[in-house]
């Protein structure tokens, strides 16, 4: 028995449904199987095109009819009858793979450019590593200095703790020895 199945909606592409639906043929033994990507004037569409014995290709029918792949949205289904070739299932796969493989090679030149870009950035690296070293070399330094800041405050805070009084009494003292009244 020879089935033409006839997917349409929104999300058929792009999201893994032949190959979702080639691994429900496979499951179910089904030798000769294709599905195809197009878009019509109902938009995008899935054709699948099936053929082997009538109870195996109506219990595929029931699995399209009921499963999808995850992301995909359906508008409709349709089924008939169908009298043409059917491919292999293992001609198929392969189909498959070179259409993969068409999609796949320039997302991965252009991997293999930005990688080139990251690698030429990153030769800015060594030099990097070394300014740090640098910068902790000097600082070594900052116990040392902190010991300094910490020995001219002390020097210092007598003079903090003087009070108004002081201070004028210091000054006329001064005044007092420089003959100033």
């Amino acid at each position: 028995m020879k089935l033409k199945i006839k997917i349409t909606g929104p999300k058929v592409h792009d999201v893994g449904y032949r190959y979702f639906l080639m691994s429900m043929a496979m499951t179910n033994r089904i030798r000769m199987f294709e599905a195809h990507n197009i878009e019509s004037n109902e938009g995008d569409e899935v054709l699948v095109f099936l053929d082997g014995d009538e109870e195996t290709v109506k219990a595929f029918r029931t699995l399209a009819e009921t499963k999808r792949p995850a992301r995909s949205e359906v508008s409709s289904i349709a089924f008939e009858d169908y009298d043409g070739d059917v491919m292999k299932i293992g001609e198929f796969a392969q189909f498959c793979s070179i259409v993969q493989l068409n999609k796949a090679i320039p997302v991965l030149l252009d991997m293999r450019d930005d990688l080139r870009a990251v690698r030429e950035n990153t030769d800015i690296i060594p030099q990097i590593s070394e300014d740090i070293k640098a910068v902790h070399k000097n600082t070594d330094t900052i116990p040392q200095v902190l010991e300094e800041i910490k020995g001219m405050r002390e020097d210092i805070q007598p003079g903090y703790g003087m009070t108004l009084r002081q201070v004028q009494a210091d000054v006329r003292a001064i005044k007092e020895r420089l003959g100033m009244h």
